[in-house]
């Protein structure tokens, strides 16, 4: 009997280490990279007293192939497929799925009028924005992600902040750009993820918790979202050092423009259409209520640790705009049309609630103008396409 048992373990454990060996395999040779775990729900419970101006629940849901955003439906016919990338401007993780801009956009495009403009029975808009995403990472990400499409109508580019954060988080330094985030960190799933021998980090757990996700879509509840804003911004207001000048950003506007021509070729090459909507900041003659709101320019990383070394906004705010401009060249010497919304984002912390992140109120106007663009309001060169979007500005603004 003792033999018995012995022999019916060794044969477990031997099929047990068979069937770890093959979802090794499957994961490494036959899954793919996605932003976002494929199946994932999450429901953000948004802290009221940090957030007061967002909602109260945000509703936070992942597609089949790792988007924010529902599923595709149906054939390729008629269906007219947008793809929206870049930063947290764009993953807008406060801002409920309807309500972040990638979300109004695919709803006003799905009008009845904007189908027919578009020749299109169904306007699917996927975001894959993730926070932390700067050039450098969203050029990797592309590499990944783009070959799974079959097909894409548009890409939606929004990106450039976090290049600009990466940087004064090391200490600006003049001889270099910040180093890339890693790349397992750029993706909810990816090929090469490591495995180990506890059985929470097996490739047959990891299947398993792929299978769930897909099967089941389990809902996962993150409490007092957003409630780290109230601390970081603190922290801003009780600096110990606030730097007001930095080194010559050479190497920053260098290493962005080496990537960001490389994310707008390549939306080209899988792409119909491609925008390089530019990445808006809140700047302006702030209040004292304003300046409260903000926790950005920090030497360090605020979310995670206790920084008491700031960049003055004015630092920040001249830096965004470098790296915006050297945007709008690298868009308008590739002949991609770009858009600036800064004219239209004129409502302070009405349209934004921090110095980057758009309130539904912001995200509403993004939306509108994107589709006043996608639907054929304003043509023409890229250069007369950003100096139009004043003529939207009247308009969008009077139904915010």
């Amino acid at each position: 009997m003792t033999i018995g048992v012995l022999v019916a373990a060794c044969a477990l454990l031997t099929m047990l280490a068979v069937a770890e060996v093959g979802a090794r395999w499957w994961v490494r040779r036959r899954s793919h990279c996605y932003v976002w775990a494929p199946g994932a729900r999450l429901e953000i419970q948004v802290d009221p007293e940090a957030c007061p101006e967002l909602e109260r629940r945000v509703r936070f849901d992942i597609n089949a192939d790792g988007e924010r955003g529902d599923d595709v439906r149906g054939s390729d016919a008629g269906l007219y497929r947008i793809l929206a990338v870049g930063g947290s401007a764009v993953e807008c993780f406060m801002l409920d799925q309807p309500t972040s801009w990638p979300g109004a956009l695919e709803r006003l495009l799905n009008a009845p009028g904007s189908l027919r403009t578009l020749g299109a029975r169904q306007v699917h808009v996927g975001n894959i924005g993730h926070s932390g995403v700067g050039s450098i990472e969203l050029d990797v990400i592309l590499e990944r992600v783009l070959p799974r499409y079959r097909h894409l109508d548009a890409i939606l580019i929004m990106v450039g902040a976090s290049d600009v954060y990466h940087w004064l988080e090391i200490g600006a330094p003049p001889s270099c750009a910040a180093p890339p985030v890693p790349e397992l960190m750029l993706f909810g799933c990816h090929p090469r993820q490591p495995f180990g021998v506890a059985p929470a980090a097996w490739a047959l757990t990891e299947v398993a918790r792929r299978l769930r996700r897909s099967w089941l879509h389990p809902l996962e509840v993150k409490e007092r979202g957003g409630a780290w804003f109230a601390t970081a911004r603190l922290m801003r207001a009780a600096a110990k050092e606030v730097r007001t000048a930095v080194p010559d950003p050479a190497s920053l506007l260098d290493n962005f423009e080496l990537h960001f021509r490389r994310v707008v070729r390549r939306a080209m090459a899988h792409a119909k259409r491609v925008l390089v909507v530019r990445q808006p900041w809140f700047e302006k003659d702030y209040t004292a209520e304003e300046r409260a709101r903000f926790w950005h320019g920090a030497v360090g990383l605020p979310w995670k640790e206790t920084v008491s070394v700031y960049y003055s906004l004015e630092v920040v705010n001249h830096l965004l705009g470098l790296v915006d401009a050297r945007a709008a060249t690298i868009a308008e010497a590739l002949c991609v049309p770009h858009l600036d919304l800064r004219p239209v984002l004129t409502q302070g912390l009405r349209h934004y609630y921090d110095h980057d992140h758009l309130t539904p109120a912001g995200a509403a106007v993004v939306a509108r103008t994107v589709a006043a663009v996608l639907l054929g309001r304003q043509r023409g060169s890229p250069r007369s396409l950003r100096s139009g979007v004043s003529e939207l500005s009247s308009t969008v603004i009077a139904r915010t």
